[in-house]
């Protein structure tokens, strides 16, 4: 793959859209470009022609009728148009589907992302999970965002544009996966030493694998089925992770830190950091603070190596 595919490609790239918000935006960067592009040869070409030009000839460009024409009637004409259109594709953006809505609340802590689905019926709780959203391809997906500390900036690049979550504050996006796919997504606004690695991953599903997803993420939490798991499922209640982590099906109920109800199923750890399997579950526990400096997870050194393949086997488990 050459260097512009790679730019035009990929699971984060603005010039790869898969949805029509990002679609609009690319449409809007590109002819701002093309603008941009014949704006800047029209004046080398001046400047070349003021530079080289039989002085003669040159007399006209210091005549008033040049400099209003081209100081202020040209560039008010060709800035006002390109507002007029960038108005009236925001307005597309944010304008009422004819679909309802999916409505995802995401908080933005530091430094991972808290994801909320709404109840199925009213006798069931939201689904909470973190760092990984799953959307159905074809359906509008109203994203309600928000801060649980500072702010921070939602951005799917290749599905819609960036907007910030504020702490007290509720802000809406609006976006629709037109196919299939892995995007990727990342904070956009520095919030502290750890901005840079605080990624997440969109999914996007047919509509009937999204359902399926939603039912198994509604379940509780696998019982472990090796012994090798069950001390890991032990060894996580004994030490405290409950104190912090979400595991629906067991005692343990914190709020502090992600959800881990299904974490073994998420592609990625660490908001984004690394792949999930044991070995990365493993140097996460032990080493939290040097993979990720900043992180509120302290690193959990005391535990032996035994125990941490246990507690990788048990938390990998977690499908």
């Amino acid at each position: 793959m050459s260097g512009l595919d790679a730019v035009f490609s990929g699971v984060q790239s603005a010039l790869a859209p898969a949805g029509s918000a990002a679609a609009g935006i690319a449409t809007l960067t590109w002819i701002m470009f093309a603008g941009a592009a014949i704006i800047f040869l029209i004046v080398m070409a001046c400047v070349a022609f003021a530079l080289f030009a039989p002085q003669e000839r040159r007399a006209f460009l210091s005549d008033h009728r040049m400099v209003i024409g081209g100081g202020i009637i040209f560039p008010f004409v060709v800035l006002t148009a390109l507002l007029v259109y960038g108005l009236v594709l925001t307005r597309d953006l944010v304008r009422a589907p004819g679909t309802e809505p999916l409505e995802i609340h995401v908080t933005g802590e530091q430094f991972w992302w808290r994801v909320h689905y709404p109840a199925a019926t009213a006798e069931t709780p939201p689904l909470v999970t973190a760092n990984e959203i799953h959307v159905p391809v074809g359906r509008p997906v109203r994203f309600l965002l928000t801060s649980a500390d500072v702010i921070h900036s939602f951005w799917i690049p290749s599905l819609a544009g960036k907007l910030d979550m504020i702490p007290g504050h509720t802000n809406r996006l609006l976006l629709e996966a037109e196919r299939p796919g892995i995007y990727r997504g990342q904070c956009a606004e520095f919030c502290g030493s750890a901005h840079a690695l605080m990624a997440f991953d969109v999914v996007a599903h047919t509509p009937e694998a999204f359902e399926a997803w939603m039912r198994g993420q509604r379940e509780d939490a696998r019982q472990p089925v090796t012994t090798l798991r069950a001390q890991g499922r032990d060894l996580f209640l004994e030490s405290g992770c409950g104190a912090c982590h979400t595991v629906r099906g067991t005692s343990a109920a914190g709020t502090l830190g992600p959800d881990l109800t299904h974490v073994g199923s998420r592609r990625t750890i660490g908001a984004g950091l690394f792949p999930t399997n044991r070995g990365t579950l493993a140097g996460w526990i032990a080493s939290t603070q040097h993979l990720k400096p900043a992180s509120k997870m302290p690193s959990f050194g005391v535990f032996t190596g035994e125990q941490l393949r246990a507690l990788a086997a048990y938390l990998d488990g977690l499908k």
